[in-house]
């Protein structure tokens, strides 16, 4: 099965199709709406976030589905599927490939690769690692992480100076040398040459979220250069 999922999304978009605070998105339908839209443009996979998303996302669509829930460390960073509740609940609506922080920072006394080892221990689950730096890539994929995602690359505290390269190629160029497991390009991409590039560099797959799904912040894009 894993084999399987890994073949479909090869050289591939995965589109992450989530919503979050007033947007009119921000349900179960709405999001949905988004991921049959990206399907239908010739995605591969869809990545969302929340239970009742989900759900729905994965009775609508026919691609791997990457499910996270998202919470917050006390500094009031973004912390990706950081519970093993998190866990069993995501387990227990069949959502194929999970997002779980692979991050250094620790969640239930445990840092990510720690994490991920547990999981792998205790779950049959099939797991994405959502990294920020190189080290943390190393030691998931020891610790038994099946993909690899730069998609906390810029959105940690230690690394939040990474956010001016966008995207951040020099990662992914150096983490294709040194990892085995298929690297997942994400955070930042925000055209398709820059998607492009990425596979070209040697990313198993690409993953882009706010260029496709959200639509105030493309427009605040075309607006902020209007005005400049």
């Amino acid at each position: 099965m894993n084999k399987e999922i890994i073949s479909k999304l090869k050289n591939g978009l995965i589109v992450s199709c989530q919503a979050e605070g007033d947007s009119p998105f921000n349900t179960p339908e709405g999001v949905t709406m988004f991921a049959k839209s990206a399907i239908a443009g010739g995605a591969v996979g869809i990545r969302s976030e929340g239970i009742e998303k989900i759900k729905i996302i994965l009775n609508t669509v026919a691609v791997p589905v990457i499910g996270l829930i998202k919470s917050q460390f006390e500094d009031g960073s973004v912390k990706i599927t950081g519970s093993f509740l998190d866990v069993d609940d995501l387990t227990s609506i069949g959502c194929p490939i999970i997002a779980v922080d692979g991050t250094f920072r620790k969640r239930e006394g445990l840092t990510g690769p720690e994490f991920i080892r547990r999981i792998k221990s205790e779950f049959n689950s099939f797991i994405m690692a959502d990294i920020s730096k190189e080290d943390e890539a190393i030691e998931c994929e020891q610790a038994g992480a099946d993909l690899i995602s730069t998609t906390l690359n810029g959105y940690t505290p230690e690394t939040l100076s990474d956010k001016a390269f966008s995207p951040n190629f020099d990662l992914v160029k150096s983490l294709v040398k040194r990892i085995k497991k298929p690297l997942i390009a994400e955070g930042r991409i925000n055209s398709p040459q820059a998607a492009k590039k990425m596979i070209e560099l040697g990313a198993f797959a690409v993953v882009v979220g706010t260029a496709i799904t959200r639509p105030q912040i493309i427009t605040s894009w075309f607006v902020d250069a209007i005005k400049k």
